[in-house]
């Protein structure tokens, strides 16, 4: 798609195809949502609007993904869940490889197998993969996308954002000049150089963690004895993961060598950092792509700014320990959507939207903390430094609760959201895919729906067309009691035990609004 100006100072777009859109202009706009940034968090964000109903917008200032380059690898049980409840997951595990045990710092071995997941392994699969089915489902939902269009400012007013937008640098088709995008709501999803949040004057506090690490794409003569490899050895860090096409990604840093970004960089260079950390280079040649680039630990002190939201890299980066960086964004992208298209449908007061600031943004500065404590432990080269490092893993070895509280954050399904005083306390926390008595939990939340879960032999009151839209109701599989209400997101809006019918109509109320 490229942006087109209409007469009356408006944008519309055009699709991949040529096919004019429709201009957004101050009147239509009011419930239309623009998301910056066509990445696996916009991606996903702008799919679960589109699903709920909401106009949408995807502003991406690349021309349309054709390249396979790719930073994450991994995905995490908690994110596996939320792609389960859009109907992806199966889909990408069959595509990718699974890993059921972790090594960290070459002594301690965490069995993935005992969480409390159905995805209880770690999946390696490239983030061009998760694009493509995430891209395809936007597509179904019917997003427009905008393609090579960068965002050079924004105005906010009472009823509304307009974003300023320009062809972007090397644009096919020459310089369409400037012209402007209305919404009701923006979100950013456009990286760590946002352009959205440095529109709206939000700082991105933090200092660059890693300098001059080295990226390169490789054929390895040698098969690496397991699916993930990764080790720290004195001065050098590497890892290696599969692309799945013959090709693997490297990823390489060496202490003594600081140098800028830009700096030129061979395959000798790879292969002795690689010789370094893990003992050999497995015959790395062929090498498609090679790249240099710095790890930071940064976050915005708000995710919120008036009617503009930041969500993934644009809201938060940090080191790639940990594998976590795609996970929390789609994530974040899980949070808000929902919230955006209970407000916009009139289901929601706008209050709820605040609750995207204090349920994720506590979350962004935990993986700050966790991913930068595991890559600086990785890289302990100082006697006292190297003696906590063993005590730690001694102790996580051996304390099954604090290894369980690791592994919940590493995965993302050890995180909870706040809860008011005095609600059940199941109120907050994530919900496994529970077995209900005509399928399971994960599959009746698809559809961005809430699901209301009964004890099979107390059937709610309810009237079958209540909220039909937007609620599944549910019965257990056995012989639970508690009543349970599942936000779309997979987290507990309320429970309570042998409520009244007035009692489960106002929860439902409260968390749906009426009809």
């Amino acid at each position: 798609m490229t942006g087109t100006t209409g007469t009356n100072g408006t944008t519309g777009t055009t699709d991949k195809n040529g096919t004019p859109g429709t201009p957004r202009t101050a009147d239509t706009a009011s419930r239309d949502v623009i998301v910056v940034g066509a990445g696996p968090t916009g991606l996903l964000l702008a799919g679960d609007l589109a699903t709920a109903g909401i106009p949408v917008t995807l502003v991406e200032k690349r021309p349309h993904r054709t390249s396979n380059l790719s930073r994450a690898f991994v995905l995490h049980a908690r994110t596996l869940e939320q792609l389960d409840a859009r109907g992806l997951a199966d889909e990408l595990e069959s595509k990718g490889q699974t890993l059921d045990r972790l090594r960290l710092f070459s002594r301690l071995t965490v069995d993935l197998t005992t969480l409390p997941s159905r995805f209880n392994h770690l999946l390696v699969l490239p983030q061009y993969e998760v694009e493509r089915a995430l891209e395809r489902r936007a597509v179904e939902a019917g997003v427009r996308f905008v393609y090579e269009t960068e965002v050079t400012g924004l105005v906010q007013d009472a009823d509304g954002v307009t974003l300023r937008v320009h062809a972007a640098t090397g644009a096919e088709g020459g310089d369409r000049g400037p012209g402007e995008l209305r919404a009701a709501y923006v979100v950013g999803t456009d990286g760590m150089r946002s352009a959205v949040r440095e529109a709206v004057g939000l700082p991105f506090p933090g200092r660059s963690a890693i300098r001059s690490v080295v990226l390169a794409d490789v054929r390895l003569a040698e098969e690496p004895e397991t699916l993930l490899t990764v080790s720290a050895v004195g001065d050098a860090f590497a890892f290696l993961a599969p692309f799945g096409d013959g090709y693997y990604r490297v990823i390489g840093w060496d202490r003594r060598r600081n140098v800028a970004d830009d700096a030129p960089l061979d395959l000798d260079e790879v292969k002795e950092i690689t010789r370094l950390a893990l003992g050999h280079d497995y015959g790395m040649h062929d090498a498609r792509w090679m790249s240099r680039f710095h790890s930071d630990e940064r976050q915005a002190p708000a995710y919120r700014v008036g009617r503009v939201f930041l969500a993934g890299d644009a809201a938060h980066v940090h080191t790639p320990a940990g594998g976590q960086g795609m996970n929390t964004g789609l994530q974040d992208a899980a949070n808000l959507s929902w919230k955006l298209a209970a407000t916009l449908n009139g289901h929601a007061h706008t209050d709820l939207l605040d609750t995207y600031q204090s349920e994720r943004h506590p979350v962004g500065k935990s993986v700050l903390r966790s991913s930068g404590g595991l890559v600086r432990l990785a890289m302990a080269n100082r006697p006292w430094t190297l003696a906590a490092r063993t005590l730690l893993t001694t102790f996580l070895d051996h304390a099954r609760p604090a290894r369980t509280r690791m592994l919940g954050q590493i995965t993302g399904i050890g995180y909870s959201y706040p809860s008011p005083r005095g609600a059940h306390p199941l109120t907050g926390r994530r919900v496994p895919d529970v077995a209900l008595r005509d399928g399971r939990l994960y599959e009746a939340l698809r559809g961005g729906r809430f699901v209301l879960i009964t004890p099979s032999d107390a059937p709610t009151a309810l009237d079958p067309d209540t909220r039909k839209d937007r609620l599944n109701v549910a019965s257990w599989a056995g012989d639970r009691r508690t009543t349970l209400l599942i936000r779309p997101d997979g987290y507990a809006a309320w429970a309570a035990e042998s409520p009244t019918a007035e009692e489960t109509e106002a929860a439902l109320t409260a968390a749906m609004g009426r009809d």
